[in-house]
């Protein structure tokens, strides 16, 4: 087991590594200069040889890299030009609504999708199964903004039960705060709850054509826990593979869904970064997502090894 986690370990690193790399060439091959992307095309020129010097553009490419490589080695991220305070903490600020948000989503997505997926495959070809299956192709098909503007005018319009965007804090209560991010985790996990609840049903459908559930279910074990017992666990690598992707669309997704219920999270402060082209925070930012990616990755793996042992010796 240790090898193995060295081994996934060392390829996270190194992926981090390449993710380091690209974001630093890909910003540095922007067309124009950043200072002026920053300031403006009208800025006087004593002002952008200012920034240039604060933000370190007047060093060699290589001696940037090496310099952002080393802070963020230690855990120290730049410093924001529209802030003007250290993007980690920007970034821990917003993680506080971020975070409860993301978790809310998977939790609302497993806790939809995997029942509706049993149920379906347990029903094969009956109605219950064309029908559940007819509703997840249209989640599919719905982008979640969609679903988060459905939900503000049945919930917040018409029904009146939950705010329509906004976000108390924390200090106000859980309570008073929670209620702020039901629709946009249910905006978030409908799409995902729609593909993973057919995953689960092609999944179980295979589990179920082995030959240790026709075993269990000839020594008299009923459909229903033969399905539980035996189907659904070893159905679940498929599943997790996909949960752990479903963190990334998760986290993109946020971007536009903080937007439209004006929530103050990771993804709001990206888009705010990109349009005040706050490039120090861009970047910073851009890394920090595709750490948190990477790292969800490597659980899922983790999660393989323990779900089925025979994995560690690939």
């Amino acid at each position: 087991m240790a090898p193995w986690i060295l081994r996934r370990l060392l390829t996270l690193l190194l992926t981090l590594l390449a993710a380091t790399v690209v974001v630093f060439v890909v910003l540095e091959l922007l067309p124009g200069d950043p200072a002026a992307v920053i300031l403006g095309t009208g800025a006087r020129e004593d002002t952008l040889a200012a920034l240039r010097a604060q933000l370190g553009l007047d060093r060699p490419p290589l001696e940037r890299y090496l310099a952002w490589l080393g802070g963020l080695v230690q855990g120290r991220l730049g410093q924001s030009y529209t802030y003007g305070v250290p993007v980690a903490e920007l970034i821990a600020e917003r993680a506080t609504v971020s975070v409860p948000l993301a978790l809310a989503s998977i939790l609302l997505s497993t806790a939809i999708a995997i029942p509706v997926g049993v149920h379906a495959a347990s029903r094969r070809g009956r109605l219950a199964d064309t029908l559940l299956m007819s509703v997840t192709q249209l989640g599919v098909a719905i982008p979640n903004f969609w679903f988060a503007i459905l939900l503000i005018l049945l919930f917040a319009v018409g029904l009146g039960w939950l705010p329509a965007g906004g976000f108390p804090g924390w200090e106000a209560g859980f309570w008073q705060a929670m209620p702020s991010l039901l629709m946009p985790a249910l905006a978030l996990a409908l799409p995902q709850a729609a593909i993973l609840a057919r995953l689960t049903r092609s999944a179980v459908l295979d589990a179920l054509a082995e030959d240790y559930v026709r075993t269990a279910r000839a020594k008299g074990l009923s459909r229903g826990r033969a399905i539980w017992q035996h189907a659904v666990p070893n159905a679940l690598i498929p599943v997790v593979t996909i949960m752990g992707l479903q963190f990334s669309f998760l986290l993109a997704g946020t971007i536009i869904i903080e937007n439209v219920f004006y929530l103050p999270g990771i993804g709001r402060l990206t888009f705010q970064a990109i349009a005040q082209r706050d490039l120090t925070t861009v970047r910073d930012l851009v890394v920090v997502l595709a750490a948190v990616v990477i790292l969800v990755n490597f659980v899922v793996d983790v999660l393989y090894v323990l779900i089925d042992p025979r994995l560690r010796h690939d």
